[in-house]
């Protein structure tokens, strides 16, 4: 199922590291690649914002103007009392924000002197109904009680959005009854890679593994475990729906590479049946080698956006072959030097 609700375009200037960046061949699974420190996370959270912006507009009683929940969004994403402050250090333009879902336009900007609300925002979208979704690199399960009370009770930064929305929608129970049979065989398949299923206790407010007959302690779960659960709760408690936008950051993060594989073609059943749109950052080769597979075998174009300190930003379809940046650079000279190594 090829999805028609997604985000389409998107165009961003001095944005933190990021110069220049415009892109407009988005499909139903995206990657972005590249070394730390190249902006990966920054251009997820700003996709993000725009998302959950749109999402909370006029939904049940919110009757904040569009510029409000942005403004909002913004600081407590990006962490900083001073909008200013995410606008590229030494730009004398302005930081500005574009993004079409479909064809429908929402757009922002503002200089580095903006304080804490966004001046001017376009917002051509139609209420929407979906969820979207940001899962971190950090796991989130065995600090649930921690994230709530610091933005619930003590509002104060140290976890940004993308957790705080993430606690929230996992504190959704899972639903009973019918749910889309794409979720129900994913959800198969994620309980045996981790080998059993995490479970949260509302009575104690506690997440916990449980194998067979035996329960853990979530704190006593590998971080791999408690990251596949965690897209099975959303699975699960109807959250995520055909409209939604999945965020991955670092996807690789606390996985074994059979484990990478497995839940990347879980990703995939996601994205290409259900037709909910997905974006990953990554800087691992096992990412971007599996996908490069994925868009062999379905025959379908994936992005890939190669972020670079030295070459800039690159734009590559997996579909057409390997990307060119340094973390395939650097597999294939280890590879190399083997070889040499071996053969003399």
């Amino acid at each position: 199922m090829q999805n028609t609700d997604m985000i389409k375009k998107v165009k961003i200037n001095n944005l933190g590291i990021i110069d220049n960046f415009s892109f407009d061949g988005f499909q139903n699974v995206n990657l972005i690649i590249g070394e730390n420190g190249t902006g990966k996370s920054f251009l997820l959270k700003a996709l993000y914002t725009a998302m959950k912006t749109v999402e909370d507009h006029k939904r049940g009683e919110d009757v904040r103007t569009t510029a409000d929940i942005l403004s909002d969004r913004l600081r407590w994403c990006f962490q900083t009392d001073k909008l200013g402050d995410i606008v590229k250090k030494g730009s004398e333009t302005p930081f500005l924000f574009e993004m079409y879902w479909n064809d429908d336009k929402f757009s922002y900007g503002f200089t580095k002197d903006a304080t804490i609300k966004v001046p001017n925002v376009i917002n051509e979208i139609e209420p929407l109904k979906s969820n979207s979704i940001f899962i971190p690199a950090k796991e989130v399960l065995s600090l649930f009680g921690i994230i709530l009370k610091s933005r619930e009770i003590d509002k104060v930064f140290g976890f940004d959005d993308t957790y705080y929305d993430l606690v929230k929608a996992l504190r959704i129970p899972p639903q009973r009854g019918k749910n889309y049979s794409v979720f129900a065989q994913s959800r198969a398949s994620l309980k045996d890679i981790i080998d059993g299923k995490v479970e949260y206790d509302e009575n104690s407010n506690k997440w916990y593994y449980k194998k067979g007959n035996q329960k853990f302690s979530i704190g006593a779960t590998s971080e791999g475990v408690k990251k596949i659960a965690i897209l099975d709760r959303l699975l699960a408690n109807g959250y995520l729906t055909k409209s939604s936008v999945i965020f991955i950051d670092e996807l690789e993060s606390a996985l074994h590479p059979t484990a990478i594989s497995e839940f990347l073609d879980i990703i995939d059943t996601i994205a290409f049946e259900m037709g909910i749109q997905i974006f990953i950052a990554s800087h691992s080769y096992f990412v971007i080698k599996k996908l490069y597979l994925n868009a062999l075998k379905r025959k379908s174009s994936i992005p890939c956006i190669s972020m670079s300190k030295e070459n800039g930003i690159q734009y590559y379809d997996l579909l057409d072959g390997m990307p060119d940046n340094s973390i395939i650079n650097e597999s294939v000279r280890l590879y190399e030097e083997e070889i040499n190594e071996v053969l003399g």
